[in-house]
């Protein structure tokens, strides 16, 4: 018999699938529950749990505060077979600041705090420090999906090989290309475009929500590249610790985003990294700062 070939969501699917699954469903007193991640790795994605943290605590607050910055601590594993509980306390309400803590559960055990500040926006000093790195544009590089396809090609048949051909609601194009298999020893900086592969809302909510969720792809992988290692070998293993993010300005996250990450330090089994995000006429909209624990599997 042949084998049922599976159906490749459209573009528009998978940013759609992306947008619900940041949408949290109310169960009064300022609790809510986010949805699962269907067809996952078994454990929860960090940046779900912070864009959905995040997305609990901005239904609390008047809808013309926007988000300036988030801290996270990651606490347990969560399993994306499960929905998530976030609860939401109201600490502050200010003449221009909101100030919201959201706990995170699984079954009765937190697996994630975050921290979220809100501001209404006013008019003040202006200045940027930062400037944009000079990379190639993202029309001159390769998808990382067609280079994650072609190395789950030649995979064997496993969790591993479904990740990597699993289609995406975000296009990443790094300037300096990963080798998943054999990565070899570089220094800890990186460069890659993103944005989602379809339209989003116009409603800036849900763009920071999927900045947030993005953010966390690139720091810890970029913390071990001097190292040489391969989280997909089986050599690396590695966790969110903590996560925090600055939003500077307006953007759109289906507009393409650089976003520059290096690692300055790492040891005690620990690995920091900090990250820049740019528009594409060089505007600094968001600053990211994440530690993980990093350990090397021993052979």
């Amino acid at each position: 018999m042949a084998t049922e070939k599976k159906s490749v969501p459209t573009p528009e699917q998978l940013v759609a699938d992306l947008v619900l699954l940041l949408n949290l469903e109310p169960r009064g007193a300022d609790t809510f529950v986010g949805r699962r991640q269907v067809g996952g790795t078994g454990r929860v994605f960090g940046g779900q749990a912070i864009a959905q943290a995040l997305g609990a605590a901005r239904r609390t607050v008047p809808e013309d505060r926007h988000t300036h910055s988030l801290h996270a601590y990651f606490l347990r594993g969560g399993s994306d077979a499960l929905p998530i509980e976030f609860r939401v306390k109201r600490d502050l309400d200010g003449r221009s600041f909101s100030n919201r803590r959201v706990v995170a559960s699984q079954e009765g055990a937190p697996i994630l705090n975050l921290v979220a500040s809100f501001q209404k926006p006013q008019e003040g000093l202006t200045h940027q420090f930062a400037v944009m790195p000079q990379v190639p544009p993202p029309e001159e590089l390769e998808p990382d999906a067609a280079i994650r396809q072609r190395a789950g090609a030649e995979m064997p048949e496993g969790p591993l090989r479904d990740l990597m051909l699993r289609a995406r609601p975000i296009d990443f194009r790094s300037v300096e290309p990963r080798n998943w298999q054999s990565p070899g020893k570089r220094e800890p900086r990186a460069h890659a475009w993103f944005r989602t592969v379809a339209p989003l809302p116009d409603d800036q909510p849900i763009h920071r929500a999927v900045l947030a969720y993005a953010s966390d792809f690139q720091l810890l992988s970029t913390a071990i590249q001097p190292h040489g290692l391969s989280f997909h070998k089986g050599e690396i293993k590695a966790a969110s610790l903590d996560h925090a993010i600055w939003f500077h300005d307006a953007f759109r996250a289906d507009e393409w985003l650089l976003y520059v990450t290096e690692s300055p330090w790492s040891g005690l089994a620990r690995g920091f990294g900090r990250g820049q995000i740019f528009t594409r006429d060089g505007r600094l909209v968001a600053s990211v700062a994440q530690e993980g624990m990093i350990r090397a599997v021993e052979g």
